[in-house]
């Protein structure tokens, strides 16, 4: 990221590519893994492994179906809703299959579980 210019709108920051991300008078994640969920997502994009239209798709049908379902459009979901897109952006890519994917995701539940809290969580 770069730094806001000199006496400019200090409430965005932008990114390489023009992406904005949101700077509120708090931190712009709520907890660890929506950040790594970001993380993630960039690290993703940046290796070539999804264009940023079809990012921004796959998260906007994810949002759209939340709607659909009525859920709250309060913001609280948003990052749910951004590793939801995450995931199904993966498997439609071809880098990992659903099976795996669920797999892993009962690996991870099954290591938070047995780790102590303040420890790293082991595979």
């Amino acid at each position: 990221m770069s730094e806001p210019r000199p006496g400019g709108d200090r409430s965005v920051q932008r990114e390489p590519r023009g992406t904005r991300l949101p700077v509120e008078n708090g931190p712009v994640f709520k907890a660890p893994w929506e950040a790594q969920a970001f993380a993630m997502t960039l690290a993703l994009h940046e290796r070539g492994s999804f264009t940023w239209p079809e990012w921004a798709q796959t998260l906007a049908e994810v949002i759209a179906e939340a709607g659909t379902r009525g859920d709250a459009d309060d913001g609280s979901d948003y990052y749910t809703h951004w590793i939801t897109a995450l995931e199904r952006l993966v498997v439609r890519k071809g880098m990992f299959t659903s099976p795996l994917l669920e797999r892993r995701k009962h690996e991870w539940i099954a290591a938070a579980r047995r780790t102590p809290h303040g420890k790293p969580i082991e595979l």
